[in-house]
């Protein structure tokens, strides 16, 4: 499981995610994108496809995983979070172990699982929950500032673990190597000065005017021009996570991190 995530709207993430999955599929896996951005559905919205069903279908009205799994480009399969992700606090113990079935389903159908946060307290519950986030950041000071404040939130989470929980930072909409490495430094920086999290670099993906127009197009670049720097750049990122995966698999599906949002989510109440 990889939860992408990022401080604010606007960086690009759930692009990012949607790119990540295709190219992790193209190299082999079997990938799908959990949409956990609570009301907004932007992955339906960037792929142009409707879900029929969403997570709160597969936790009050009896659906299967089948029912409601939507499949987009080159057969990568997504998952809308709906109204679903916030309604986890309010399960009862059946509803739970419902829940935790259909996921375990999940786990022996996909490869790879994608998280592609939202926006509130589920954010955090989710990033404390995973063994590996992904920090999308844009050099926009707007940008490293709530990425800073999104780490600063999760360093003061109860549940949060440092030592189970790795964060890589992935460079977003840069002009250029430079750009790129001034934008780690500088959220580096203050991260390792004032919290309790280490953070790597993980990548960057270029500015790339193709990215936009993929976007307005609702088709992934990966597929529009899977030449553009942009879409080359996912692909590095893709093979170096799987490179990481030989030498340290992970061991958190989305069985056991939905079993530990929904327990953030209970001592919350």
């Amino acid at each position: 499981v990889i939860t992408v995530t990022s401080g604010k709207g606007g960086v690009g993430k759930t692009s990012f995610s949607v790119n990540l999955a295709i190219q992790l599929h193209r190299l082999g896996k079997r990938v799908v994108v959990l949409d956990a951005d609570f009301g907004l559905a932007n992955i339906e919205i960037m792929l142009g496809i409707r879900p029929k069903y969403n997570l709160a279908d597969l936790m009050f009205r009896g659906k299967s995983i089948q029912d409601v799994m939507t499949y987009g480009p080159e057969g990568i399969g997504f998952l809308s979070g709906g109204s679903g992700i916030n309604e986890m606090a309010n399960l009862n113990r059946e509803q739970v172990f419902w829940l935790i079935q259909k996921m375990e389903e999940l786990d022996k159908q996909a490869d790879v699982i994608i998280v592609d946060t939202g926006i509130g307290d589920s954010v955090l519950e989710f990033v404390a929950a995973s063994e590996e986030v992904l920090l999308v950041a844009t050099p926009e000071p707007t940008s490293i500032t709530d990425a800073y404040a999104l780490l600063k939130a999760l360093n003061r989470n109860s549940s949060y673990m440092p030592e189970k929980t790795v964060v890589k930072m992935i460079a977003n909409q840069v002009r250029g190597k430079k750009e790129a490495d001034e934008l780690f430094q500088k959220l580096g920086v203050v991260v390792n000065k004032f919290l309790d999290i280490d953070i790597d670099y993980l990548g960057a993906i270029p500015y790339d005017v193709n990215m936009q127009r993929a976007v307005m197009h609702q088709k992934p670049l990966s597929v529009a021009d899977p030449d553009a720097l942009a879409s080359q750049s996912v692909e590095k990122i893709a093979l170096s996570l799987l490179d990481m995966e030989k030498e340290k698999p992970r061991t958190v599906g989305i069985k056991q991190l939905f079993s530990n949002v929904i327990r953030m989510k209970f001592n919350r109440r």
